[in-house]
């Protein structure tokens, strides 16, 4: 007779996968009921949420059982969370997900793989190497397996910057930075970007010991892309000032605006001056797949290593993103082995245990999520997904810019739109706040989900487009919410300063 599990681990046997599907059932059921529910989201303050939860012992000495910690788990925390898959949630680069993403997710869970080693994840190492490869000549760099997934954006960039630190060290002045650490020259070691680069460069020039001052923004165009010009002038005064610029990153999708940094100029820079060129995609990328807008990413082949997020313009769960280089020895930099992981042998025998080219050591195997999302809809579906999404946020910023009432701040590149109210305020800190407060009260009635950014120094809306199911009626209706609720908002604070 078979017996059930005494420790709540699952069991490898016909009682365990009887469990499995019972409580797998339920925990679907309770994520269906949520997703039918039509509110974007029920509010509730931190106060409230930290109070309710008062009520609830965290670690208790006995447990509760499986099924109860569910019914938890959709009060405390379900029931009240964000439901990015609203038409009306749009604020950030936060995306709606295929259903084949969340089937993975399923079949990822249960496997419970680690990518750090083949003898952990025999198949799943096989499929990832298989997956980067398909990357790999979408950019353009040709077939190999030379890339590694990683937990998105800001992990893929410290990868690409430590790459570039240890390369630079070693070509010019000979020093293994793995084994023997920064040399005294580290201390003049810069990094150039756009003024509009994510924080995440600053934060992984922290983390590399180089320092966050070592970033040196250059002055954007118009349009918010780096301007060459201005790269080449400040590389120009960076060398008379005897400082050491090793690495480039060009920015393929700005956080706010969705610019593109001018990848074939930038390479020509990059080329001539002998530095690395790193290309954050994290956004962008996903225009590999456009139909319509793939030239905006021309020359991304010529980068010596590439940011992609799945997480974002990719549909895929959290978290899901890929690091890339163009050449394969450059991993050789970071490699380590031990003996009870990744040991030589194994790599002299073409054993591949993925732990070497990763900063992480225990890692989910998120390439399943993609491979199942591109296998269910094709490359030429997610195109059209990608383009949709852009041609909505082209739709919407005519429907913005022929309005009396709203101001459009600038067109959109990929999917994001900024605009303002006309209204005039007595100051701009009065205008910033009152479209802070909008924003919220928009926010904690669960009508729209809007982003709130600054453009040119004021506070402004934005909408991201990532939702291939809303429409441009769905837009409408989201202008008209804003304008209705400026148009009370703006009543209610005249009535407060006549009464005062």
């Amino acid at each position: 007779m078979l017996k059930p599990s005494i420790s709540g681990v699952i069991t490898a046997d016909s009682y365990g996968a009887k469990s499995y599907r019972r409580l797998m059932g339920k925990a679907v059921d309770v994520a269906g009921n949520w997703l039918g529910a039509s509110k974007m989201i029920s509010w509730k303050s931190p106060d409230i949420l930290r109070n309710e939860l008062k009520g609830l012992c965290i670690f208790p000495s006995e447990g509760v059982g499986e099924e109860q910690s569910l019914l938890e788990a959709q009060e405390y925390f379900l029931n009240p969370s964000l439901q990015v898959h609203n038409p009306y949630c749009m604020a950030h680069l936060h995306c709606p997900t295929t259903y084949a993403s969340q089937m993975a997710e399923v079949i990822m869970n249960v496997s419970n793989q680690s990518m750090d080693s083949w003898d952990q994840s025999p198949s799943a190492t096989i499929i990832e190497q298989a997956v980067i490869d398909e990357l790999r000549q979408r950019i353009g760099y040709g077939p190999g397996c030379a890339g590694v997934f990683t937990s998105g954006g800001t992990q893929s960039n410290l990868m690409g910057l430590l790459l570039a630190r240890d390369r630079y060290a070693l070509d010019n002045w000979g020093v293994d930075v793995k084994n023997e650490g920064l040399p005294a020259e580290a201390q003049k070691m810069v990094v150039i970007c756009s003024d509009q680069a994510h924080f995440s460069v600053y934060k992984s020039l922290a983390i590399l010991g180089l320092g966050a001052s070592s970033v040196v923004p250059v002055k954007c165009l118009q349009d918010g892309s780096l301007d060459a010009h201005e790269l080449l002038a400040c590389l120009q005064k960076l060398k008379s000032q005897s400082l050491h610029p090793f690495a480039i990153v060009a920015t393929v999708g700005t956080t706010d605006r969705g610019a593109i940094d001018p990848i074939l100029e930038i390479s020509e820079v990059a080329t001539n001056y002998g530095l690395w060129l790193h290309v954050d995609a994290a956004w962008g990328g996903a225009l590999l797949f456009s139909h319509k807008y793939k030239n905006l990413i021309r020359g991304v082949e010529k980068a010596n290593s590439v940011t992609l997020d799945f997480h974002k313009h990719f549909f895929q769960t959290i978290s899901c993103g890929a690091f890339l280089i163009q050449n394969p020895n450059d991993f050789d930099l970071v490699r380590m082995h031990a003996d009870y992981l990744n040991p030589n042998e194994d790599e002299l025998e073409g054993i591949p245990n993925l732990v070497s080219k990763s900063l992480q050591t225990t890692r989910r195997f998120d390439a399943l999520k993609l491979l199942m999302s591109m296998r269910s809809i094709g490359t030429n579906g997610y195109g059209r997904l990608i383009d949709r999404t852009i041609d909505l946020a082209h739709q919407f910023s005519m429907l913005i810019g022929s309005s009396s009432f709203l101001e459009l701040l600038c067109s959109p590149k990929i999917s994001s739109v900024l605009f303002r109210l006309r209204r005039e305020f007595p100051s701009y800190e009065q205008a910033d706040v009152f479209h802070r407060r909008l924003a919220q009260d928009l926010f904690e009635r669960g009508l729209v989900n809007l982003g709130v950014t600054r453009y040119l120094g004021k506070i402004s809306f934005k909408i991201t487009l990532l939702n291939p199911e809303t429409t441009i009626d769905d837009l409408r209706k989201v202008l008209q919410i804003i304008m209705d609720n400026s148009c009370t908002q703006i009543s209610r604070e005249e009535y407060q300063t006549e009464k005062t």
